[in-house]
């Protein structure tokens, strides 16, 4: 069972559709004990970074998250969640990753949305996946490249594409909305 940690933020549904389409049961829940006894664990997402992070501690969920050691997989705002602090909201976060959300300069169309690049790739996510292959983003804001980088994608500047630390994965794109390409990145997810 994959457990889809919910924290009022968007973009579920989408998730749970992918996972279907690969077989993958999975349930959509702020329980910590649903949480603890998945097999592994998504954290997904669309809004903004303050709101979020409040209904993960009133929750008490920031505490079961850092203390999982299975697969966990965040997407956008979830990878921005994972980091130190983000500028959206002057937030802190969850600090699993050693870095700092920024918000994009306006030099160029913010939000960076579209088909874009992850180069630079490393680790199992990426089985099968070329750095020719494009990946789907919708962000505002954008973590900073640092030793958990394990992709990175260049938008007005290079950002943190990937993350790794540990059993924590994360992604800046959105693998359910990346066609087969990011079929791939789930499965390997599921592969883990």
């Amino acid at each position: 069972m994959i457990a889809l940690v919910k924290y009022n933020a968007g973009n579920i549904a989408s998730v749970q559709n992918a996972l279907n389409r690969l077989g993958a049961e999975s349930i959509l829940t702020d329980d910590p004990n649903l949480i603890r006894t998945a097999d592994k664990v998504i954290f997904p997402g669309v809004g903004e970074a303050g709101t979020a992070m409040n209904y993960l501690k009133q929750q008490r969920l920031d505490e079961v998250i850092l203390s999982l050691n299975k697969p966990f997989l965040g997407i956008c705002l979830g990878l921005q969640l994972m980091c130190k602090s983000s500028e959206e909201g002057n937030t802190s976060c969850l600090g699993i990753f050693d870095t700092q959300v920024r918000c994009f300069p306006p030099q160029d169309k913010v939000p960076h949305m579209g088909w874009n690049n992850c180069i630079n790739q490393k680790g199992p996510l990426f089985g099968g996946i070329e750095t020719t292959d494009d990946m789907y983003y919708v962000h505002s804001f954008y973590a900073e490249p640092c030793l958990q980088t394990v992709a990175t994608c260049d938008y007005i500047l290079p950002f943190s594409a990937a993350l790794q630390q540990d059993n924590y994965y994360a992604v800046q794109f959105h693998p359910e909305k990346s066609g087969t390409v990011g079929q791939q990145m789930l499965q390997n997810f599921l592969n883990l």
